[in-house]
């Protein structure tokens, strides 16, 4: 038994296990930590003392052979402060970086972060000690982090990947690369008033937090796919909102959280009557803590205007919490009245490319069924809609037409009746026979 139990991986060497781990990526590698004791204590951090952020960037500049943790510290001559705590640095083989700032209650808090990433010439008198670097993710920030990150963002010639998470306090973030950054994410930053981003071959963007007051996209003709998981808003101003959605016109790829487009409709948007349509959307999820009437209604309005969509998920998870209605400061259209059912699906556009509908999650019988009516009504390709409990639990709505519908209960309705008769008959016989010994 105890040689069946024996763990031979966790027991090799810990050189060749940082071999093994340093051929996953730094994410997935940095998961290897929850496995057990012997994984986490590969990734013990080494304590290093600097007198200078300088030679913070240099230490995590250079490349390695297998993934390095460092607890970065400043010494009594650090910017005047006693020894301290700067930063968790874990610096990946395929040049990744990720830096946790630690925090530090005396520290003022970082309002306003711009970082710019411009292409050098061969004549810059900047050295490229970064230019290799290609994903870099922060976490957190501190009085210090802002010069290191700012710093990194603009050498890193090469960089494909930024994440900035869990910042609290920062309420701008301007972010400017004209060369090769790819995918941007945006993760929980609860303060955030206004974000600018300006990216030529941006490609992704993901944002999660709360709706900023101001959200401009420049340069971003290239974008693809974006991720717009909205969890907290008062009120915005419906012309900054419908501002945004027209920047991300040429998207093909959009998650969206729901109750944007009920508060627009709420204040009188009709999307039918905007100058520009999603053109190029193929595929749309749908992310909201409740599906109700004006959901619905809301959802068919805003399909008005994606003529070449091909999926739509719809997923509905109570614990996203739902938000209240806001005062609207401004009317663009004439009040949108919600319709009933059938003068919905009469006023809605046929949607002639959509071939799959999934709805993921809770929802209330009575809504489920008028959406799933409303979206085989809209679309000819769809046959069936693929409905998941919260449970996991799976199964096909299908469509029926009607020159069908009297042809396929007709035979099951005879069929009932035949085996209802042959049931009667058999529990005559039976009395009959007891009936007739007595």
């Amino acid at each position: 038994m105890e040689e069946e139990n024996y763990d031979l991986i966790s027991n090799l060497p810990f050189d060749i296990l940082k071999r093994i781990i340093s051929f996953l990526p730094l994410e997935q590698a940095m998961k290897t930590s929850q496995l057990s004791t012997v994984w986490r204590s590969l990734w013990v951090p080494v304590e290093l003392n600097f007198n200078h952020e300088k030679q913070i960037l240099d230490l995590v500049s250079k490349s390695y052979d297998i993934h390095q943790v460092w607890k970065l510290c400043s010494n009594s001559k650090f910017q005047g402060e006693t020894e301290t705590n700067i930063a968790l640095a874990v610096k990946g083989v395929n040049e990744e970086l990720f830096l946790q700032f630690l925090d530090r209650e005396t520290e003022q808090v970082i309002k306003n972060l711009c970082l710019k990433l411009e292409p050098c010439s061969c004549f810059s008198p900047v050295l490229f000690s970064f230019s290799s670097l290609k994903i870099l993710h922060v976490k957190s920030l501190s009085n210090l982090s802002k010069d290191i990150i700012s710093a990194l963002f603009s050498t890193s010639q090469f960089l494909e990947t930024f994440k900035l998470e869990n910042c609290n306090g920062l309420e701008i973030l301007e972010i400017e690369a004209t060369h090769f950054l790819r995918s941007l994410k945006v993760i929980n930053c609860p303060d955030m008033v206004r974000v600018s981003v300006s990216a030529t071959n941006l490609r992704t963007f993901w944002y999660q937090g709360k709706l900023p007051d101001q959200f401009q996209l420049k340069n971003t003709s290239n974008l693809v796919e974006m991720v717009l998981d909205l969890r907290n808003c008062k009120e915005f101003d419906c012309e900054d909102v419908l501002s945004l959605l027209a920047s991300i016109k040429h998207i093909e790829i959009l998650r969206i959280s729901g109750w944007l487009f009920e508060w627009l409709c709420s204040a009188g948007v009709i999307f039918r009557m905007l100058d520009f349509e999603f053109e190029k959307l193929k595929e749309l999820k749908w992310m909201d803590s409740v599906m109700n009437k004006n959901k619905k209604d809301s959802m068919a309005c805003f399909l008005n205007i994606c003529p070449v969509l091909e999926k739509l998920v719809i997923e509905i998870d109570p614990k996203r919490g739902s938000l209240v209605c806001p005062y609207f400061h401004h009317y663009w259209h004439e009040p949108h009245l919600w319709m009933d059912n059938s003068a919905m699906k009469c006023n809605s556009s046929k949607l002639e490319n959509l071939k799959v509908v999934d709805l993921v999650g809770n929802c209330n019988e009575e809504d489920e069924l008028m959406l799933i009516d409303l979206l085989l009504n809209k679309a000819n390709l769809v046959k069936s809609v693929s409905v998941t409990s919260p449970d996991h639990h799976s199964w096909q709505v299908a469509k029926i037409p009607d020159d069908q519908l009297n042809q396929t209960w007709q035979p099951r309705d005879i069929n009932q009746q035949n085996q209802k008769n042959v049931v009667l008959s058999l529990i005559n016989g039976f009395l009959s026979r007891i009936f007739g010994e007595i």
